[in-house]
């Protein structure tokens, strides 16, 4: 059975969105761009992508309208496997192709797909998920893409009711623009 790897983008003090929940602190600079090469390889392992409804919307409205040549993670994103777990949508199409909507328990879902698929299973986003995830102990591999840029409040990476949870650095990445890639093994 393969892993599940959560990969979030933060600001260096650890905030996922800013406080009226947007993300406009690093799609404004275009800071997460331009080296793909270590998330290229990372994808490697990943035999289908996990979103929630909110992420879903933002990846479906962008994605499937980039080219290889303008950002080379744009393959393996539109070619793999697309599950979108929520108890709200009957359809999640994704270009010409379409999404499979995991339907109740997000963390039973996810525990299913993990079965299902022998590589490993990638969420981006998906805050509300993610934590479900973390407190059910789902989460092998968390990445944390960080910006050089400060919010002082916001949406942090972890709900207060994650409690203690033991990190394992097995990998970093120093980017240009100043961003740095963290890979942990969940403990």
């Amino acid at each position: 059975m393969g892993r599940l790897i959560v990969e979030q983008v933060v600001t260096a003090d650890g905030y996922t969105q800013d406080t009226d929940g947007g993300i406009d602190f690093f799609i404004a600079d275009a800071i997460v761009s331009g080296d793909d090469r270590e998330q290229l390889v990372m994808m490697q392992s990943v035999d289908a992508i996990v979103l929630g409804a909110t992420t879903y919307r933002m990846f479906s409205e962008y994605w499937p309208n980039v080219t290889p040549d303008a950002e080379p993670v744009a393959e393996p994103i539109n070619r793999l496997p697309k599950h979108v777990v929520s108890n709200t949508l009957d359809r999640a199409p994704w270009g010409d192709d379409e999404a499979e909507v995991e339907r109740g328990d997000g963390v039973e879902s996810v525990r299913a797909l993990k079965e299902r698929y022998p590589g490993d299973l990638i969420v981006w986003g998906s805050l509300t998920l993610v934590d479900d995830l973390f407190a059910a102990g789902v989460v092998d591999v968390l990445r944390l893409r960080i910006v050089p840029r400060l919010l002082g409040a916001g949406r942090s990476i972890a709900p207060a009711s994650i409690g203690l949870t033991g990190l394992e650095l097995t990998g970093s990445q120093v980017h240009p623009g100043g961003q740095v890639t963290l890979q942990y093994a969940v403990a």
